[in-house]
């Protein structure tokens, strides 16, 4: 482990840091030309990854026309320790050191970076193949005070306004201040959102062994499936508002993997069902393209999970058709070749979305 956090400090010098730029408006400006946005998630999950940073940023940075990056969450892999945040004593297998070494590569990208959080660098901290590393709310908080430390301002290198959901809140419910990595904003007559939804059946399976806390875990579960679905419904109240021309959606959870039900021996999913279930109406209802963008599963794909109830991903949580909305599943650390994909959107298109994935290692 030592030699992977010596891996991340030469990574952070191999890398010519940009200058920042100035912010680049408001959240909630409409506006009508085209943007084209990097996405990666699950990464980096090994040292080669790790080494092979530069490749990544520099292959984002030499697009001139991505002008935002977005990462769906794990920072590391699901048998990587986590930071041991706030524990006294530390964990013995805690890696105190990652997310910082993983935020300031996300520095190195001279565009604005939206990331949203993954079940590997909180909920999973816990578990015995993560090292029992960290009490799951201690790493929520630790990622939220260094990934969001300003609300509705991103990272990276040049800094993006967004509406965070930890400023604009129904105060009755102010529990929903917390969910600070919840955003959204508007551009290209698309309305982009993000959700803490994570893997690992939105955290269902208990906490272990001296994390154990059933209450506490209850409460988080029930407090951030409310505020995602009062978030997903402002994202949709906002495009109908502003006649947009599509959703975007960005999460960490593949809420339709074949491989997380517990016939195959996974977590299961029944923990999205509510959730898919309110995506599904607010999809039907608003009639134009919605692309939802997860990682988790690792493998790239494409598809329209809802489009047929009676396929295998339609009858997971029992939705109505919904053929306008399609899922993309970005490729993870653990698939090759390493790429990132490249996602164009134009209100003039009557698709809207279009993508490719671009390789950065073979």
């Amino acid at each position: 482990m030592k030699k992977t956090l010596a891996l991340v400090a030469a990574v952070l010098c191999g890398l010519a840091a940009p200058a920042a730029r100035a912010g680049n408006g408001a959240p909630l400006t409409p506006s009508t030309d085209p943007i084209t946005i990097a996405v990666f998630g699950d990464w980096p999950y090994s040292s080669t990854l790790l080494e092979n940073a530069p490749l990544l940023v520099n292959s984002i940075n030499a697009d001139p026309k991505v002008r935002l990056v977005l990462h769906v969450g794990d920072i590391h892999s699901g048998s990587m320790p986590c930071t041991g945040a706030q524990l006294e004593p530390i964990p013995a297998g805690s890696v105190p050191g990652w997310n910082v070494g993983i935020y300031n590569i996300f520095q190195q990208l001279k565009d604005p970076v939206v990331y949203t959080p993954g079940d590997n660098e909180w909920t999973d901290c816990h578990k015995s193949k993560e090292s029992s590393s960290g009490y799951p709310l201690y790493e929520l908080a630790a990622v939220r005070d260094l990934f969001f430390p300003t609300p509705g301002l991103t990272v990276g290198g040049r800094k993006k306004q967004v509406e965070s959901q930890a400023l604009v809140f129904d105060p009755a419910h102010p529990s929903d201040a917390q969910f600070v990595e919840n955003v959204m904003w508007e551009e290209s007559g698309v309305v982009f959102v993000t959700l803490n939804v994570p893997g690992s059946n939105d955290d269902l399976k208990p906490w272990t062994g001296v994390f154990s806390n059933p209450t506490a875990q209850l409460q988080e579960r029930t407090d951030r499936d409310a505020a995602n679905l009062r978030w997903l419904n402002r994202a949709f109240d906002r495009a109908a508002a502003d006649n947009a021309r599509g959703v975007l959606i960005g999460l960490q959870a593949d809420m339709w993997d074949p491989a997380a039900l517990p016939i195959n021996g996974g977590d299961g999913l029944t923990g999205y069902t509510t959730f898919v279930q309110a995506l599904a109406n607010r999809c039907a209802a608003f009639g134009r393209p919605v692309l939802l963008i997860n990682g988790d599963s690792h493998v790239y794909g494409s598809d329209t999970p809802l489009a047929d109830p009676t396929s295998a991903t339609g009858v997971i949580h029992g939705t109505p058709a919904v053929p306008n909305l399609t899922r993309i599943t970005v490729e993870g650390s653990t698939s090759s070749p390493s790429e990132w994909l490249r996602l164009s959107i134009d209100p003039a298109d009557p698709q809207v979305f279009r993508w490719t994935n671009i390789v950065y290692l073979p």
